[in-house]
Formats: C-alpha cells, sequence, structure tokens
C-alpha cells in the first residue's frame, strides 16, 4: 500500500520500489479493495522478494517490521513504520491501515519533494 501511494501522490517526482522480507505469493484481496476504492489499481502488481541491490540503490528505505531480515546500509535513511498488518482483516479493518498508511506517505512526499512556491 505504501509504495502504491507513494507512486500515486508522488506522480513521477521520486522513484518508488517495493518489495518485501517475506513477500506474500499474491495481493491481499482486502488492500486491492480498499486500494480500489482511492483509484489505485493494484490488480497487475505482484509481491517481490527484498534484494540487497534495491536497498542499496535507495535513499530512503521503509521498513515494517522486517527487523534483522532487512539489509542495513550506512549513510541511508531508515524509517520503520510499525503498523497494523492486514493479511486476514476484512476490509473494514484494513481501511483505517490504508489511511494511516496514507497520512505516513503524504508526511514522507512533503519533506522529499517539498512543493514550489
Amino acid at each position: 500500500m505504501a509504495a502504491a501511494l507513494l507512486h500515486h501522490h508522488a506522480q513521477g517526482r521520486v522513484t518508488v520500489r517495493s518489495a518485501g522480507s517475506a513477500p506474500a505469493d499474491t495481493i491481499n484481496p482486502a488492500v486491492a479493495e480498499v486500494m480500489g476504492e482511492l483509484g489505485i489499481d493494484l490488480s497487475q502488481e505482484l509481491p517481490k522478494k527484498l534484494t540487497t541491490d534495491a536497498v542499496e540503490a535507495a535513499d530512503v528505505v521503509i521498513t515494517m517490521g522486517c527487523g534483522d531480515a532487512c539489509p542495513v546500509f550506512p549513510g541511508k535513511r531508515y524509517l520503520d513504520w510499525e503498523l497494523t498488518d492486514p493479511a486476514g482483516k476484512p476490509v473494514d479493518e484494513v481501511r483505517p491501515i490504508r489511511d494511516d498508511i496514507d497520512h505516513r506517505v503524504r508526511a514522507l512526499l512533503a519533506e522529499l519533494v517539498p512543493e514550489e512556491r
């Protein structure tokens, strides 16, 4: 959700990659549904395995509870977002998770790409 929301809000102003230390086989249907409510289509997305190259190429790395499974490189900015896992949750419980992530993504984007005046 975070990558899709950042990609959506950034409109090409930042490069976004998404991966997990233990990715699922498919996108959670409840996640796809709540993202679709915002006009964000995840139907063509597939969970991806986190690679060392992806972390090495990043300026900012957002972790969500991967702990020691995530590679750490000096000089990178790491943010660990403690979030409720949407796995197995119904749509009504996934919406607040999406909204929390959306708030965090917008704040991060404002730091990365301040609005021009």
